[in-house]
């Protein structure tokens, strides 16, 4: 088998179970890994750990892949790609620890923002309607009943293969916003589940199956735990409850520290076994020869990468803590900007508000320049939190659908009719090829632990087989 990227970054050959490119740097190597992010680390870390001899290649000039600490004018960081972890993570959670990190909780004290109708709200969020904002108390009943409908389903599914279910044809030919409609007639309650839904994806529900929904809610537990929707909203409890002391990019930092050979733009390599550390659709820049098996084809074709960004602003010092005892968490029905958090470093020695830019709306700001992106961003930060929030002392817009080597986050998602078909090629590997990323995860996909988790898998896949 041949293979070609459709960039002139790497071109690699495959023939008779060895993976070759064109200028030869070893002679023999065991396994040669696609991508640097977590997946592809941690399949390279277990594979030297077992005595094997392996090469990572990486486009970008960093380690990190979506996880990814970007320096700030002052010298701190600020983290534009994955940023949060909570309970159930254990593979995460786990590597934090290996590597001598630490964690701390995200800043959620005080009151929250809802912005809604053109108006401005603060409220206190009760922790027994698991932090719900001020609507309308008819629309709580319908989120209610919607959330535990959900979390019905998802119990139901076998994590390792959602399509075998016995509704998982019904469920697969909807999209999430069919089944919002269905369960959420009033405004506030359907303004509550789209923003969920776009927080949790960067993608419009239209975008979605109700079945791949329902596979990512079972996908936020472990082994022992049930995956349910509030554990991937929740910021106490839930998946954005901690944080890293010093920023996520620490986590791949460190784990390349160990000493691996990480290379871009290299020659030619010859390898026993290939790990494709790489969402689905990324893979459509590879030219396979022979090609692919038509399954993993269409799943390669049909995933999409949603849009995402985050725009972070800079302020000295972190004044909504003060002013208004504000927790930096926001939804809003209007603006660039929907959802936001307080993303200021553990020691506070600057403060930081970072909104994610989800769906249509990052879409609307790829057309502008950066300094009209961030200026429309800015004037949702003035509405939400006051004309303090206009004295930024720095700004970071981030695109990551504009990101040649990402084109998208934080996962590929599933529209209607893709699970169910071609669901079963997602793991299965093809003559020597090993498909990591988080898209493969069995738990926590499209989260950090989700990405360690696969390259584990692909690792013991490969050390099985040799």
């Amino acid at each position: 088998m041949r293979l070609f990227l459709k960039t002139s970054l790497l071109s690699l050959l495959f023939q008779q179970a060895s993976f070759v490119l064109s200028t030869a740097i070893y002679d023999s190597i065991d396994v040669a890994v696609i991508g640097a992010g977590l997946s592809g680390l941690t399949a390279a870390r277990d594979l030297l750990d077992a005595g094997k001899s392996v090469i990572v290649l990486e486009a970008r000039n960093r380690v990190g892949g979506k996880v990814y600490g970007k320096p700030l004018a002052d010298g701190g960081v600020t983290e534009v790609g994955a940023e949060f972890v909570g309970p159930t993570q254990d593979k995460v959670l786990g590597m934090i620890s290996d590597l001598g990190l630490q964690t701390f909780q995200t800043y959620s004290q005080g009151r929250s923002v809802l912005w809604r109708n053109d108006t401005r709200h603060l409220f206190t969020p009760d922790p027994e309607l698991g932090g719900a904002p001020l609507v309308h108390p008819s629309s709580l009943v319908q989120i209610t009943n919607a959330q535990a409908q959900l979390d019905e389903w998802a119990a139901e599914l076998n994590t390792s293969a959602p399509w075998i279910h016995p509704q998982a044809e019904k469920w697969d030919s909807q999209t999430f916003d069919a089944f919002i409609s269905q369960n959420a007639n009033h405004s506030d309650a359907r303004f509550m589940l789209t923003t969920a839904c776009k927080a949790i994806f960067a993608a419009e529900p239209k975008e979605l199956s109700l079945l791949y929904v329902l596979a990512y809610v079972a996908a936020a537990g472990n082994e022992s735990t049930t995956g349910t929707l509030s554990r991937l909203i929740a910021t106490k409890d839930g998946a954005q409850e901690s944080r890293v002391i010093g920023g996520t990019g620490l986590i791949p930092q460190r784990l390349a520290d160990v000493g691996y050979d990480v290379r871009s733009r290299a020659g030619t390599i010859i390898a026993k076994n290939v790990v494709l550390a790489m969402s689905p659709p990324l893979l459509r820049q590879i030219i396979f020869k022979p090609a692919l098996p038509l399954p993993r084809q269409k799943l390669n074709e049909q995933t999409k990468m949603p849009a995402l960004g985050k725009g972070i602003a800079i302020y000295e010092p972190a004044f909504w803590r003060s002013t208004e005892n504000l927790s930096a968490q926001v939804n809003s029905d209007a603006g660039s900007v929907r959802v936001t958090f307080d993303s200021t470093p553990d020691d506070a020695s600057f403060g930081a508000i970072l909104g994610f830019i989800l769906g249509d709306e990052i879409r609307t700001i790829d057309k502008l320049s950066v300094v009209e992106g961030e200026s429309r961003i800015i004037s949702d930060y003035v509405r939400y939190y006051g004309k303090q929030a206009a004295n930024v002392t720095e700004f970071v817009l981030f695109r990551w659908d504009l990101e040649e080597w990402s084109r998208g986050g934080p996962v590929a998602v599933a529209p209607p009719r893709v699970l169910t078909k071609y669901g079963s090629a997602l793991r299965q590997s093809a003559a020597g090829l090993h498909f990591a990323g988080t898209e493969t995860s069995e738990y926590w996909t499209g989260y950090m632990d989700g990405a360690i988790r696969s390259g584990e898998r692909v690792a013991q896949e490969i050390l099985r087989s040799s």
